[in-house]
């Protein structure tokens, strides 16, 4: 039964680890790299997302989101400043040439393709369009740029790209009722939103929990085996105890092996995803939920009711399992159906961050990196495996793969729903702060093993490592030079991450490219200044003699119990 139970935990911390990487998608994506086209006059503006609201004979109907494009009029901020205009469709569609139909001061509606950008905004203009909608041909956002070669840039109404979907709804309308009108705008996002203050508590507040479930059982599974040794019972080992704790301890060619099967099933996820790829994860994460869920409470409520999880019952199929596990287990497998019934309402991120940090915690528990020679390679790997699939991968599938895979670009979907989120409450673009298991699993298993060590080696919170790596993971001094870790920590942790992904166009990034140096570097030249590196680097925990065996003062090689 507790076999069982692991094996299931250890496939979902591999699924947890294929697909950390849920980039940020706030209202569009946009998508486009511009680098080799630099600005310049008449093609300068900053790429904004733009609300487009629209009316149906003057009633309020759907909101669409583009962005605005590098060249033509700066788009309003404000909404009361936003006009209302009529929506008109283009013929021809692709506004290559003139249109045939008559437009006076409307906004005027076009395909992508067969002439540059900037040709179809400036027959609209002559056209006395007002403004310009270019709808992609793909679901995604795309930058609009100018050519590097291009001198008729002197565009003066706003031209906006929307995604496929998005024209498809609005020709619609406009080929079924008599009016359309719509209004453009572009609000401004708050710097910072609330959202990401409460993400970053509870990636934090999840590895510290786990950090010291994990260290309270270490700690226990010691003061066991010393009562053991006390009775004379010297043939019980220490392999014995992590097993029958029920504890994996992972070594360094399981870590290697792990990102190279990751890396092989992404890939085939990346070929064979489809619709029904989505379904198989919710499946899988309700799976780990309940097992997560059922774990967490058992061990919770153990504490407060302690007979009721001695006495056990023999079920079939599953085998001896306590009285309080059976009550529990149904509590926690009706909250991961309905969370999957009804994870498409607005309210549905509780269920799924409440499954998702009680799965989190419950794998930290059960999988640990028994020294920092393992947690080097392990998440050394992970960081190589972030740069190749999120932006090396780029080179030979001209997309990133992590990203796509991670976004459910291909099954029709929303995404994945391994990671944590929240809403951005005072965003007027709504969606959701993100940010995947993986980014909060990996690291926490180097913190939780400094705890650990720092618990068996009786270290106290500031003369310890744990501290140290938990500030190393959650915050960052910006601007600060790197002098000694115990006094000016790395300048780049979780927190700069956060900035990094406001600054980043939307972009998904891979959390663990600034998290893993700092914190494995934190840990290294702190336990390297102390003197510890040799035994944390090798051992993974202190060196304790055993007061029950000594050593016979005649024959010194002989060792004796007490």
């Amino acid at each position: 039964m507790a076999s069982e139970r692991i094996c299931r935990i250890l496939l979902l911390s591999v699924v947890i680890f294929l697909l950390r990487h849920a980039p940020s998608v706030m209202a569009g994506d946009i998508v486009h790299d511009d680098d080799s086209t630099p600005k310049k006059p008449g093609c300068e503006n900053q790429f904004v997302l733009v609300k487009v609201q629209t009316w149906v004979n003057g009633v309020e109907d759907a909101e669409f989101v583009g962005v605005g494009a590098r060249f033509g009029r700066a788009i309003v901020s404000k909404e009361k400043n936003a006009k209302h205009t009529r929506l008109v469709l283009s013929d021809p569609r692709d506004c290559c040439s003139p249109p045939k139909n008559k437009i006076v001061g409307d906004v005027i509606m076009v395909d992508r393709g067969n002439c540059t950008f900037t040709k179809k905004a400036n027959i609209a203009q002559n056209a006395n369009a007002s403004a310009i909608l270019i709808i992609n041909n793909q679901k995604e956002l795309y930058k609009m740029v100018c050519e590097p070669d291009e001198t008729d840039l002197n565009i003066h109404i706003p031209a906006v790209m929307l995604p496929l979907d998005a024209g498809t709804r609005l020709e619609k309308m406009l080929t079924s009722t008599s009016s359309v009108s719509v209004q453009l705008y572009s609000p401004l996002r708050p710097a910072v939103d609330i959202a990401e203050v409460f993400l970053w508590m509870m990636a934090v507040l999840t590895i510290l929990c786990a950090s010291y479930w994990s260290a309270w059982t270490a700690r226990e599974a010691v003061i066991e085996q010393d009562k053991l040794l006390k009775d004379a019972s010297d043939e019980i080992s220490n392999k014995e105890f992590a097993g029958g704790s029920g504890v994996v301890n992972m070594n360094v060619k399981a870590a290697v092996l792990f990102v190279v099967f990751a890396s092989c099933f992404l890939f085939m996820l990346y070929k064979l995803m489809s619709s029904w790829f989505i379904d198989v994860l919710v499946v899988l994460f309700c799976i780990g939920g309940v097992e997560g869920l059922q774990t967490c409470l058992v061990a919770l409520l153990s504490r407060w009711f302690n007979h009721a999880g001695e006495p056990y019952i023999k079920v079939p199929f599953l085998g001896a399992i306590s009285y309080l596990t059976l009550a529990v287990t149904p509590f926690c497998i009706t909250f991961a159906v309905l969370w999957a019934v009804y994870r498409n309402q607005s309210f549905a991120w509780i269920g799924q961050d409440i499954l998702g940090i009680a799965l989190i915690i419950t794998v930290l528990q059960i999988v640990h990196v028994p020294n920092l020679k393992v947690g080097t390679v392990l998440l050394g790997c992970a960081f190589i495996y972030d740069i190749f699939w999120v932006f090396v991968s780029k080179k030979f599938f001209k997309e990133s793969v992590m990203i796509v895979v991670a976004r459910g670009d291909r099954s029709g979907e929303d995404g994945i729903p391994m990671l944590l989120k929240f809403p951005r409450i005072f965003d007027p673009w709504g969606g959701y702060s993100i940010i995947g298991f993986g980014d909060i699993l990996l690291p926490g298993m180097l913190v939780a093993f400094s705890l650990r060590y720092d618990w068996l080696a009786n270290k106290s919170l500031r003369g310890g490592y744990f501290l140290w790596a938990m500030i190393a993971y959650g915050f960052g001094e910006n601007q600060l030079p790197i002098t000694s870790c115990a006094t000016v920590l790395p300048k780049i942790r979780l927190l700069i991450t956060y900035v990094a992904l406001n600054l980043m166009d939307g972009h998904g990034q891979p959390a663990l490219l600034y998290i893993v140096p700092f914190t494995l570097g934190t840990l290294m030249t702190l336990g390297r200044k102390r003197g510890d590196l040799r035994v944390l680097w090798t051992n993974g925990e202190p060196e304790i003699p055993c007061p029950h065996i000594r050593l016979h003062p005649q024959h010194s090689g002989e060792l004796s119990p007490e």
